[in-house]
């Protein structure tokens, strides 16, 4: 039986380096500086191996003070500028768009995730989903976690 994993907030300073080292590794290769991990790994002075152990395991922690991230599930009509208009609409509220994922549009509709962080709102999460969902076009708008 695999044990349940166990998580801490533990201030930067008080960690190893390698785990600085190996979370710095991972921005270099999202943030596309670097393009693979040999890459990243040398730039940061550590083995490749180290980077393997440790890169599940060592996550940046985003301060909520900042900004929260949400995900929204959204049910669209299958129908041109549709999702053009709802990206606006996060735009418009101050939602930094983070991630879109869009289902192969089927039976007139088409599902789409997007992710956002939320510190930049000019309103609260609510009234933002609500203005999202009275897009035209929009048939079901939900938060699924943020």
């Amino acid at each position: 039986m695999r044990k349940q994993p166990q998580y801490f907030i533990v201030d930067a300073d008080a960690l190893p380096e390698i785990f600085l080292k190996v979370a710095e590794a991972k921005r270099l290769l999202e943030a596309g500086e670097v393009r693979t991990v040999n890459e990243a790994a040398e730039r940061m002075g550590i083995s490749r191996s180290a980077f393997y152990k440790y890169k599940d395991a060592v996550r940046p922690f985003n301060d909520m003070l900042s900004g929260r991230i949400i995900n929204v599930q959204i049910l669209l009509k299958n129908e041109p500028g549709i999702l053009s208009a709802v990206l606006n609409n996060f735009a418009r509220c101050g939602a930094n768009i983070l991630t879109i994922n869009q289902s192969i549009p089927g039976g007139g509709g088409a599902v789409v995730s997007v992710g956002a962080e939320t510190s930049g709102l000019t309103m609260t999460t609510e009234e933002m989903l609500e203005q999202v969902a009275g897009e035209s076009g929009v048939v079901r708008c939900e938060i699924l976690g943020g």
